[in-house]
């Protein structure tokens, strides 16, 4: 019998036993198990956590919204003032294209002073507005009839898409236009499948077979024309990651896209995609989703786009910062054309669609996507309202849609004629360019909706706004409350009344206070209505004193003054100082017929989903009486036909009717005109900066600048229908004069004092002298208080209280 050799025992003493080898594979197994549960248990968990991080972005506030304010809408209704110039400046700055054919919305065509426009649908804070396709007829700088080419009715009214003027971003500056799903284009649609996830409607999230696909289509074209990742992916990946390329990241973006698919529909993530997706970069704000890329790059709403500017689009998603069209033009056309190729095969446009479109240019456009217009000084008004009503990490997050009051036409015409007339006034008086400033307010009479801001001689720049913050002396523009405190005492005084242009002097400290005429004259007994025409110092002072200075001080917070005033007699001059805000309140009011609507430049807020948040009612109050507010605007009126403003007078076209008040302070520091048309408010105020004398009085300086614009922009006169309780009547020498009630039979010496005219010291009753001879600077010391400061009128709770949030 054999023995085992060396080698076969030693072997055999290696070898495990079978039941030793059955239990070491048992532990392994173990092991692996173990190992396995526990991967799935960590994959679960971390699945859980990934649901909760996917559902609670998707499901909450996806994406932090900037606030836009828009300009009140044009709207166009028979006989509307509105020159055809007017009109194409106003599609022009909504970016209306001109077209032989206005098929498509946002385009017109025009025939001399008929239109044809094709309007946009809008969202309105009190609905939807449609677009319609309209024949406009203008006549005699008026809309003469609007029809619907389109078969529908004829519309009574019709709104313009409102203007974008502004927005506030979010903190980051991402800046996007929602678009829902169901309004995404379906050449948009079918060309981001096409290039992007042809599969989209079939996979589960992740596409092995796309996969596969694009890498042998990249690698037959020897670039990269396909999309590996799914839109799913590409949402996941811009959504909730970063853009680093590592192995875990696409893990995670992987399994994040599973989840996405199982929560949400198909409808849901891709319009998500197209709200979300990074399209390019415009200076420090990120241009994100289609519909914002469309008005960037093209000007257009994504509605609108055709062929060649959906696949230049659709071409940006693979490299937005190297396809570039503005800064990569060949780039971006070969991508664009490449984009094509692929439409056409997967059947989305024909080859010879194709062919045309490669034909065309980028068509890029400048200043799309951002606000038309810079207004900075009126967004800052807009700003301090809203304030008040919202805190700043709402405004840039909460999407919300402001629609002031700006009237864009009124806006470009005040800041074309600034810098050109004070240039004149510059030349006219030998200053070194640039010396003058000067600030305007315009507002509406009926609302007080502040129609126009500018805060400088200088379009869109956004530095001190006078508007709003240049608190200067008023001068003479005070006269019109001393006199309608007047006018409120029927049984005193009326237009006819005879007051005393007699000297002043009254107690100041050591000194005595001895205010002048302009003139330096004394006129003796003179009309009340002739009076405040020639701006006479002596006879306000002394109708003033007759009044009371506190009743005048009460009848400036009854016009809206809100700041607190000093009650001492150079009150009645216009020792008291406003900007040029608070003095349109004032005239607002007079204008108005004693009404007084507090200033307002909202008129609605509404939330990303078109609910109004906030209304900012038309909050009207009686103030003052009916019938002394109309003959004081009788009497400014006057101003311009005989007096202190009679340039202005001289140039109103026939049948218009304006009022208004020059204003003139110290040595000519600060030159003020006030005035209203039957539907304007409009103030103007020229000055240095330095407070230094420039030589202009009110009649001179900014008068010009006012009447420049006003009489460019469209106006109603004013009314010629009394109110109740006021009759025109022939009495005291004066003919078609108004009275209230029958105090017409009073003629009457009035106004504190009798002094006799004396030799050479200007005409008696009635007469008026030279428009330049009628001021008086207003003098720079001040008496000591007679009496203490009246406290300002409360206004009732739930009325806009804006122009008191300026200055108590």
């Amino acid at each position: 019998m054999a023995l085992p050799s060396r080698q076969s025992a030693s072997s055999a003493r290696r070898r495990p036993s079978p039941r030793k080898r059955f239990r070491l594979g048992g532990v392994l197994l173990l092991w692996t198990l173990l190992l396995a549960a526990g991967i799935g248990v960590a994959g679960v968990l971390y699945g859980v956590h990934l649901d909760r991080v996917v559902r609670g972005k998707f499901e909450g506030q996806r994406w932090a919204l900037p606030a836009r304010v828009f300009a009140r809408p044009l709207e166009l209704y028979a006989g509307r003032a509105l020159s055809p110039d007017q009109f194409q400046a106003e599609l022009d700055r909504l970016n209306y294209r001109q077209a032989a054919e206005p098929s498509n919305p946002g385009t017109y065509r025009r025939e001399g002073e008929h239109f044809r426009v094709h309007t946009r649908p809008f969202r309105f804070w009190d609905g939807q507005e449609p677009g319609r396709q309209l024949d406009i007829q203008l006549a005699d700088q008026r809309v003469a009839s609007l029809k619907d080419t389109a078969g529908g009715p004829d519309p009574a009214l019709v709104r313009l898409d409102a203007m974008l003027i502004a927005s506030i971003y979010p903190t980051h500056n991402e800046d996007r236009l929602l678009v829902r799903g169901k309004d995404l284009p379906q050449l948009l649609v079918k060309t981001l499948m096409a290039v992007e996830d042809r599969n989209f409607d079939r996979h589960f999230g992740v596409d092995p077979k796309g996969i596969l696909r694009a890498a042998y289509s990249n690698l037959q074209a020897g670039s990269v024309v396909e999309g590996a990742s799914t839109l799913t992916q590409q949402l996941v990946k811009n959504f909730y990651l970063n853009a680093d390329r590592t192995f875990e990241r696409k893990l995670k973006e992987a399994y994040m896209a599973l989840l996405l698919e199982r929560r949400y529909s198909k409808e849901e993530i891709l319009e998500a995609y197209a709200n979300e997706i990074y399209l390019g970069q415009d200076g420090s704000r990120a241009i994100h989703g289609f519909a914002l890329a469309s008005a960037f790059f093209f000007n257009k709403s994504l509605s609108e786009i055709g062929i060649p500017e959906t696949a230049l689009l659709i071409g940006l998603v693979q490299a937005p910062s190297s396809l570039d069209p503005r800064r990569h033009p060949q780039a971006a056309k070969t991508r664009r054309d490449l984009v094509l190729d692929l439409m056409v095969r997967d059947g989305v446009i024909l080859a010879e669609d194709a062919a045309q479109a490669k034909l065309a240019p980028l068509g890029l456009a400048e200043g799309g996507g951002r606000p038309v217009g810079e207004y900075p000084d009126f967004i800052s008004l807009v700003r301090r309202q809203l304030q008040r009503d919202y805190r700043d990490e709402d405004l840039r997050s909460e999407g919300l849609n402001i629609f002031t009051t700006l009237d864009p036409l009124v806006q470009s015409t005040v800041e074309r004629s600034l810098p050109v007339q004070l240039a004149a006034l510059e030349k006219s008086r030998r200053m070194k360019a640039g010396t003058l400033e000067t600030a305007a307010v315009v507002t509406s009479v009926d609302q007080g909706e502040v129609l126009a801001v500018a805060g400088g001689r200088k379009p869109g720049y956004a530095g001190f706004n006078r508007a709003l913050d240049t608190v200067r002396s008023i001068g003479s523009l005070v006269k019109p409350a001393v006199y309608l405190t007047a006018l409120s005492q029927p049984q005193r005084f009326t237009l006819t009344t005879s007051i005393q242009d007699t000297p002043v002097s009254l107690p100041d400290g050591n000194k005595r206070w001895e205010p002048k005429n302009y003139d330096r004259r004394v006129n003796g007994s003179v009309p009340l209505s002739d009076a405040l025409a020639r701006s006479l110092n002596l006879a306000t002072v002394n109708l003033g004193l007759s009044v009371g200075v506190k009743k005048v001080a009460e009848t400036l917070y009854q016009l809206g003054v809100q700041r607190k005033i000093r009650v001492v007699p150079s009150l009645l001059l216009g020792s008291v100082s406003m900007s040029p805000l608070e003095v349109a309140q004032m005239y607002q009011t007079i204008a108005a017929s004693g009404y007084r609507a507090p200033l307002r430049a909202i008129r609605e807020v509404v939330d990303a989903r078109g609910q109004p948040l906030n209304r900012y009612p038309l909050a009207v109050e009686a103030v003052v009486d009916p019938k002394a507010a109309y003959l004081t605007t009788w009497a400014l009126q006057r101003v311009v036909t005989h007096g202190t403003a009679r340039w202005l007078g001289e140039k109103l076209p026939e049948g218009m009717t304006m009022a208004g008040k020059t204003g003139t302070t110290d040595d000519m520091r600060d030159s003020w005109y006030a005035g209203f048309s039957g539907d304007k408010v409009a103030v103007v105020w020229v000055g240095r900066d330095d407070y230094q004398p420039m030589g202009l009085a009110g009649g001179t300086g900014a008068l010009r600048v006012w009447g420049d614009f006003m009489l460019a922009l469209p106006n109603e006169p004013l009314s010629e229908f009394p109110p109740d309780g006021v009759v025109i009547a022939n009495a005291c020498g004066r003919s078609n004069v108004p009275y209230i009630g029958d105090s017409a039979s009073r003629c009457g010496s009035n106004g504190g004092g009798n002094a006799s005219k004396r030799p050479g010291q200007g005409g008696g009753a009635g007469a008026e002298t030279a428009a330049q001879t009628v001021e008086e600077p207003v003098a720079e010391r001040e008496p000591p208080p007679p009496a203490p400061t009246p406290k300002p009128p409360q206004p009732a709770s739930g009325k806009n209280l804006f122009m008191s949030d300026f200055y108590n």
